[in-house]
């Protein structure tokens, strides 16, 4: 059994405080709580923003619209992933959730399974590359929906590449696409909602708006556009999630010694070092060693040497009384604090990585 000393606090006021900052820019949105909320819980989040207002979510796989419609919910789910499991086809119509659906066999399967009214969102590809039909998909595919009465296309959606990216064109081109394929659509007498909006669509990108917008990590508090000249636009944001992992020692280091595996740091003079209870097998990075920092008593600590499997050492020298059960935060603080963008620029990742995978630790609701 395992057992991991990291604590992971998620503070729900922040993402409905983020949710309604959203809301000034673009009113309808549904949230998008896929991979347990960005590691926040899936259930717990949904739950806050039901009561703040929000009629739909979106999810990532069929599985986790089944488990926010017992929550229960009773408005719209969508999985972004759509039925990947042949057993997630049951499921869509049992629980009365709406696929993505980005390729022909997906609405076959749907097609011959539904035996009352189905709603589905079609996929398409602007420029990810990653799932979606295509403009030139558009005439099979009217052919498939006319051929399966039952399945009803209620939306139609893409994904933004480069949102977050300081004015740039491409954004602009996904727009004209997506807007050529709902023309072709409508054109064929079809009627539904668009979606195009991420979070740096909310935050920058009006012509994205259309009927609903799907804001992400901006929900939880991370900036789309941190380090750019746009970092303005979210810096209202309210990071949710913090990280803490107690101090199991605290000793000295003299000069010239040196610290944890491989030898890799050797103290330039005198210190005091923690041993903070933490490594990757909390899913701490061990791309951290020697230059990742913690705030212990809202002073900023570097880490020294190399992240082990579920201790590190830091610097404390200078920072009086402290001792054995200290917390160390490696994420938020109390009056200093770890943004999620410091902490993925040092693990070189993005803040979408550090929720999801500290997230997995051990969670207090707070």
């Amino acid at each position: 059994m395992w057992y991991s000393f990291v604590d992971v606090e998620i503070h729900l006021e922040n993402i409905v405080k983020n949710f309604l900052f959203l809301q000034k820019s673009c009113s309808s949105l549904i949230p998008v709580i896929k991979a347990d909320a960005y590691g926040h819980g899936l259930i717990p989040v949904a739950r806050s923003l039901t009561h703040a207002g929000a009629k739909a979510f979106a999810v990532g796989s069929v599985e986790e619209g089944v488990a926010l419609r017992l929550m229960p919910f009773e408005g719209d789910i969508i999985s972004l992933l759509g039925p990947v499991k042949q057993r997630d086809f049951k499921l869509i119509c049992e629980y009365n959730i709406i696929p993505f659906v980005y390729h022909f066999e997906q609405i076959e399967n749907l097609g011959e399974i539904a035996k009352r009214q189905c709603p589905v969102a079609l996929k398409f590809d602007t420029g990810m590359a990653r799932l979606g039909f295509t403009e030139k998909d558009i005439p099979r595919i009217i052919d498939k929906l006319r051929f399966y009465p039952n399945l009803e296309l209620k939306i139609v959606a893409s994904h933004l590449a480069l949102a977050d990216s300081v004015e740039n064109d491409f954004v602009l081109e996904q727009v004209k696409r997506f807007n050529n394929i709902c023309q072709m659509l409508t054109q064929a007498g079809f009627k539904f909602k668009k979606s195009l909006a991420n979070s740096a669509g909310i935050l920058a990108w009006p012509e994205t708006y259309y009927d609903f917008a799907r804001p992400g990590i901006a929900l939880y508090g991370g900036n789309p556009f941190w380090g750019t000249n746009w970092q303005e636009k979210g810096v209202s944001l309210r990071p949710a999630m913090k990280v803490r992992a107690p101090l199991v020692n605290v000793r000295s280091l003299s000069k010239g010694e040196t610290i944890s595996y491989g030898r890799t740091f050797r103290a330039p003079s005198d210190m005091k070092v923690g041993i903070v209870a933490v490594g990757y097998a909390d899913n701490y990075s061990r791309s951290l060693s020697n230059k990742g920092w913690v705030v212990i008593k809202d002073k900023r600590c570097p880490i020294i040497g190399r992240v082990c499997m579920q201790m590190m050492a830091v610097d404390i020298t200078g920072i009086q009384s402290i001792e054995r059960g200290d917390m160390a935060y490696l994420l938020g603080g109390r009056n200093v604090s770890i943004l999620p963008e410091e902490l993925a620029e040092w693990w070189n990742t993005i803040s979408y990585e550090v929720f999801c995978v500290l997230g997995q630790n051990n969670r207090i609701y707070v």
